[in-house]
């Protein structure tokens, strides 16, 4: 083992007055130094490029020196993933595993508790943004000097990347986490928003949505023991204050945590995930000391509860392969509140300075503490029939690509082959009126569910769901889910119809559609009387004859190209 230097490396954090946060290029220099001081402890290795070329970094400790994915995981070892810099103007994260890696290596004893558990890390996921840093983008925050930006090279949010994958560092990550399995994931970030005593909010991966084994285990065993573990520490934890009104008092609800966020992307794989969210407005020696205690509270609990989590998720993962429906969309559960213990501040409405209006601000020469309702459970609104399998169109390379990152088995044709199916119509479709994280979001999606025969070609592919995958694969490739390939815009070329009509030809040609279709004639009728001051468009007149009738309609358009083998 080469000389240990004489202060055994002190991070930027440590080094500085507590209001320092890492670069990138110390944070790897760091973890390279660590690497090769104590090759039998840390193992760090890339993992991808940015957008800009940067590369992406991981690492892996164990007790015992067994630092290889594969002989690891053919043991059944559990898995702890601390995931930092997802947004790094939020650095506590990075700053705290820093030191936590380092004293896993240099302090036997600290290392030895973490028993047969791998502590495996991302040291900075967005290096984008970690090199581009400054000290205005977080407005308000209370230090660190320098740090981080939230957007990565593409000014894109990773933390909404997780099911588009449009960056490569949500690629090179969905391979890493999917390779590895996480059992407990712990996301790290910082808050804004109400003013509040807490120093650390908590965000976990909904309960409802987790599954029947995992969500109650989370909710009802392993969130009280971290509560209790944090108010031991001095950091008592309340729900991410997400308020119901203006102000915490009020009451809050839980977050829906949906596939495009970190913990509920974990959920589609069965790994219970926690973002702690420390509060902006406390000075950063504060964020950083409770985040490290937030990471060490829920890495102990694995380590003394791992067995009985990996089974949990084993059940969960086998109950989606067999079942037969499936919740895809969830709403907040106003009919089951709970209380929470909160430390406040009085709010206090004030004339603003700036305009006619009344500005809310709090006094913290007025705390109190008492209980606020916590909406924290969720209720199913839409639930699928789920079919035995899909079948993709080998057209769609970019979903099939995503699938395969996440281990989704799928099965190409060796043949032609004719099979009966359910399929969707589209019937209609709110979009978002601006660009969201690159993409026209659908918001809103309805749909008609049909039942036929159709030709599937050599090369189309089967996505069974009789496998471990299957909770992801549903939730993307049914169209109303919450963050679906569809909902993304993968499929918008859909939406467009590809002819058009000339208004002096089609005149005549829409009086015989409506003469021999007698529907459309219905239909008709009925638009007349809902639209009466758009009878005197022609091109609105003609649009809808010819957008409902059946005589130009093109099989393609409108039809959501995933059906269900039934």
């Amino acid at each position: 083992m080469p000389h240990l230097p004489q202060d055994p490396f002190p991070t930027p954090y440590e080094a500085g007055n507590h209001n320092q946060t890492t670069t990138w290029a110390q944070c790897i220099a760091f973890y390279e130094a660590l690497q090769a001081h104590f090759p039998g402890v840390l193992r760090f290795f890339q993992i991808g490029l940015s957008d800009n070329g940067v590369p992406i970094h991981a690492g892996v400790v164990t007790a015992d020196g067994v630092l290889a994915r594969e002989q690891l995981q053919a043991a059944g070892r559990p898995v702890f993933f601390n995931n930092n810099g997802i947004h790094p103007g939020e650095p506590e994260g990075i700053d705290s595993c820093m030191a936590l890696v380092r004293d896993f290596c240099t302090q036997p004893e600290r290392r030895a508790a973490l028993g047969d558990t791998v502590f495996l890390f991302i040291p900075v996921y967005n290096v984008d943004g970690c090199i581009n840093r400054g000290n205005t983008s977080r407005t308000d925050q209370l230090g660190p000097e320098l740090f981080g930006f939230r957007a990565n090279g593409r000014n894109l949010d990773l933390n909404r990347d997780f099911i588009k994958c449009d960056s490569l560092a949500a690629q090179a990550f969905t391979r890493f986490f999917t390779d590895w399995d996480p059992d407990v994931m712990v996301d790290t970030h910082t808050s804004n928003g109400a003013d509040y005593q807490h120093t650390m909010t908590l965000i976990h991966t909904q309960t409802d949505k987790l599954g029947s084994d995992l969500g109650p285990y989370l909710r009802d065993t392993m969130l009280p023991a971290i509560n209790q573990a944090m108010e031991q520490r001095g950091w008592p934890i309340v729900p991410y204050v997400h308020t119901v009104q203006d102000i915490p008092d009020d009451g809050i609800e839980h977050t829906l945590e949906v596939p495009r966020f970190s913990t509920g992307y974990a959920a589609l794989h069965h790994t219970i995930g926690f973002m702690p969210e420390t509060h902006m407005l406390k000075p950063y020696g504060q964020r950083y000391a409770s985040m490290r205690a937030l990471v060490d509270t829920v890495l102990d609990y694995t380590v003394h509860h791992a067995a009985h989590i990996q089974s949990l998720r084993a059940q969960d993962r086998q109950a989606a392969m067999q079942r037969r429906q499936w919740p895809v969309l969830w709403k907040i559960d106003t009919t089951r509140p709970t209380p929470v213990r909160f430390q406040g501040f009085k709010a206090v409405y004030r004339p603003s300075l700036l305009g006619t209006y009344a500005r809310l601000t709090y006094d913290r020469n007025q705390p109190w503490e008492k209980e606020i309702t916590f909406y924290g459970r969720c209720t199913e609104e839409v639930v699928i029939d789920t079919p035995k399998a899909y079948l993709i169109p080998q057209a769609w390379r970019e979903v099939l690509e995503r699938l395969q990152w996440n281990k989704v088995q799928l099965e190409r044709l060796a043949s032609d082959q004719t099979l009966s199916v359910r399929s969707y119509r589209i019937e209609s479709v709110r979009t978002r009126p601006q660009p969201y994280e690159g993409h026209m979001f659908h918001d809103e999606v309805s749909l008609s569910t049909h039942t036929e025969t159709v030709l599937a070609r050599a090369g189309d592919v089967l996505v069974h769901l009789d496998q471990p995958q299957a909770r992801y694969a549903i939730e993307t490739l049914e169209p109303q889910g919450h963050d679906s390939f569809f909902r993304w815009g993968f499929f918008n070329s859909v939406l467009e119809k590809k002819e058009g009509f000339s208004d002096y030809a089609f005149e005549d040609t829409a009086l015989e559609m409506l003469r021999d279709e007698p529907e459309l004639k219905a239909q008709f009728e009925h638009w007349k009387l809902d639209h009466p001051a758009l009878l005197c468009d022609q091109k609105a007149v003609l649009g809808f004859i010819f957008t409902h009738g059946q005589r130009f309609r093109e099989p393609s358009w409108m039809r959501y190209p995933v059906v269900g083998v039934v």
